[in-house]
């Protein structure tokens, strides 16, 4: 991460004193952030470092503006500014990702899919039932038109990837309203191999025979066909939607080209701006040019009032990955995460599918005799910040896991390469090997409780503070 300028790390200490001003336990907080950030090894997979410049854009008076509708077709007056951020922002995305159309409102992941799942129902209705109703726009139908149809959007069937395999929960998880819009069955993953078997989805899908079958991860560490997907898709009938939130920054890189960049295969794409992205906290969708129309209904489908301020700092994020620097990046974290799982491997440590060829590695901590609830919380103490996470067919479940997700992204951002990752590597062993399973109050074996020993916290805290002092957060901010 290069030196912040003078007139940023200025504007960063101003701001704090104006909040300071306000409420001081504020300010407090958020250097207090900094300073923990700065001084931890970040490794979840979903997070990142966002530019001085997406950062600032955010802290803006666009907070202060109502705009819903779209692009010249608000529902409030004095928004020409907005429409000037938000086809800057969808501008971007179309040219970083190749995509048709492009849709920068949701205000997050799940926002975005439920936008993408509801202008795939209303792209159905505006097919056949809008012909069927006599009516030219879903907008013209009447509540009476409504009723007949509810029981068919409501009901859809969706195929998606199970949790345990990596999936996530809006795609289909049973508590999650995605899971109770749809009827919905998941594909997993090979018992013995844990890669994606598309034949196996391929199987499914001519049984179930789905109107949507959604592709992409939040915890599968390879890459995934999507040309094989969309073949499936096509052979039964079904839109196609990919949710590549966690890998959007490895296909803006030009790291996933071909069958595994899934904007030219799939119908419908989410995406968040954070994570490999390095953005702002946000959603957005990419769209074939016959979904367009739906998708732009999204706000007031599913959505308020659009965050101007975000959508801005969007807009700077794109503009960022579309510098030639930001696909070296990409190809770092790839190969960070490559010599993250190396560095597992080689000292005995198991990992979900023997390895990693995208940002993300998936460690199997039951062979330290620990769950991932104490393996995290272990880690932590330890200054090293990760997330538990379910492995295929997890027998410790969704809430205490046996897995383990560490991701590159974030300090592949602060400069980390392959040393330092392999360094990584041997700590996180070093703390597990470390780290007992306590017991219950009744004596017996618990999943949450652990017992770290003595002097591993310090020695971890030393050494990861070498590497993290060699490759410092936002150098030259001194608030």
């Amino acid at each position: 991460m290069t030196d912040l300028s003078a007139a940023a790390s200025s504007a960063y200490r101003q701001a704090l004193d104006v909040i300071a001003s306000v409420e001081p336990r504020i300010a407090e907080a958020t250097r207090k952030e900094l300073a923990d950030q700065r001084s931890s090894l970040k490794l979840i997979a979903s997070e990142n470092y966002a530019s001085p410049a997406v950062l600032l854009t955010m802290g803006t008076w666009f907070s202060d503006k109502y705009a819903e509708g779209t692009i010249g077709h608000r529902f409030y007056a004095g928004c020409q500014n907005v429409d000037t951020v938000e086809a800057l922002a969808a501008e971007h995305a179309r040219e970083l990702f190749g995509a048709p159309y492009a849709y920068a409102q949701p205000h997050s992941g799940i926002d975005a899919n439920l936008v993408a799942f509801w202008s795939i129902l209303a792209h159905r209705v505006e097919g056949p039932w809008l012909e069927k109703f006599s009516v030219k726009s879903v907008n013209d139908l009447s509540e009476a038109d409504w009723e007949s149809l509810r029981a068919e959007l409501g009901n859809q069937r969706l195929l998606g990837m199970s949790l345990d395999a990596g999936g996530h929960l809006t795609h289909g998880f049973r508590p999650n309203i995605s899971g109770k819009m749809f009827h919905q069955q998941q594909y997993g993953t090979d018992p013995e191999t844990g890669l994606l078997d598309y034949d196996a989805v391929r199987a499914k899908a001519r049984e179930f025979k789905p109107l949507v079958i959604v592709a992409g991860y939040s915890a599968y560490p390879r890459r995934v066909n999507f040309a094989k997907m969309r073949e499936i898709a096509d052979e039964v009938g079904a839109t196609l939607m990919v949710d590549m939130a966690h890998f959007a920054g490895l296909v803006a890189g030009k790291v996933f080209t071909g069958d595994e960049d899934p904007v030219p295969f799939a119908h419908v794409t989410t995406t968040t701006t954070h994570k490999s992205l390095r953005g702002p906290r946000g959603g957005m969708v990419l769209a074939t040019e016959e979904f367009a129309p739906s998708v732009d209904r999204g706000c007031p489908m599913v959505l308020g009032g659009p965050l101007s301020h975000v959508m801005a700092a969007k807009a700077v994020a794109l503009a960022e990955a579309r510098q030639p620097e930001f696909r070296t990046y990409a190809q770092h974290i790839a190969d960070n995460a490559k010599s993250l799982a190396d560095g597992f491997l080689s000292r005995g440590a198991r990992l979900v599918t023997g390895g990693t060829d995208n940002h993300l590695v998936l460690l199997d901590v039951s062979s330290f005799g620990l769950t991932g609830r104490q393996a995290e919380a272990a880690l932590l103490d330890a200054g090293v910040v990760t997330n538990r996470n379910s492995i295929p067919s997890d027998p410790n479940g969704a809430w205490y896991t046996s897995g383990i997700r560490f991701g590159t992204p974030a300090l592949t951002t602060r400069g980390f390469g392959h040393d330092e990752f392999d360094r990584v590597a041997e700590l996180v062993v070093d703390v597990l090997r470390n780290t007992q399973p306590g017991t219950t109050k009744a004596g017996g074996p618990s999943k949450a409780s652990y017992v770290l020993a003595d002097g591993v916290a310090e020695r971890t805290h030393a050494a990861s503070q070498e590497m993290l002092d060699a490759n410092p957060l936002y150098p030259g901010l001194e608030l």
